[in-house]
């Protein structure tokens, strides 16, 4: 198993002005982000939201596919989902992680902007051969605000395409970008 967490956030996180928001959960991101997780063996999906309605959106979704008749109907995606764990914060997340895997993760997270300084997939690719335990952050909404990646340990690229468009959904940017680190080359 790889020494990379990913948590998807909801809070904080900002709004096309810039304010800083919780957003809402979709259930297209959870289904996605986690199929994508367990197909490059992420050790754990976490999803962050303090807001109580929320998390028992999450619970409902989660349930449903791996208790409910989800579980029978389609036993893959149960295992994808039975990824998810749920959060108030992104300090719980890390609280969780060192109870479970005994230290401190390195927070890295992501961003449509470049920055100087960014990380580029193929450093952080070998950075997760060390041993060490990162987490790789994904905001939803218009992204993170930008006291929350400064504090971050590393800011990877952003995807970027061929165009000078750069607008993608989160669970696009997290496969391009788990395929990028884990993906098998031809």
């Amino acid at each position: 198993m790889i020494n990379l967490y990913v948590v998807l956030t909801h809070y904080p996180v900002v709004n096309k002005n810039g304010d800083i928001i919780t957003s809402a959960v979709t259930n297209l991101d959870l289904h996605d982000i986690s199929r994508v997780v367990k197909t490059y063996g992420v050790r754990s999906f976490y999803v962050t939201t303090p807001l109580e309605d929320q998390k028992a959106l999450i619970k409902k979704i989660v349930s449903h596919w791996i208790e409910g008749t989800g579980s029978t109907y389609n036993p893959k995606r149960r295992e994808a989902l039975e990824l998810i764990v749920i959060k108030n914060t992104l300090d719980e997340v890390k609280d969780h992680i060192r109870k479970n895997g005994g230290s401190s993760p390195k927070t890295v997270v992501t961003s449509a902007r470049h920055r100087s300084g960014n990380l580029s997939f193929g450093t952080f690719r070998n950075m997760l051969k060390d041993g060490n335990l990162f987490l790789l952050i994904f905001g939803t909404a218009w992204g993170l605000p930008e006291k929350f990646i400064a504090e971050a340990d590393y800011i990877l690229n952003p995807v970027m395409g061929n165009t000078d468009y750069n607008h993608l959904s989160v669970r696009s940017a997290a496969a391009i970008i788990l395929d990028r680190l884990f993906g098998r080359k031809e």
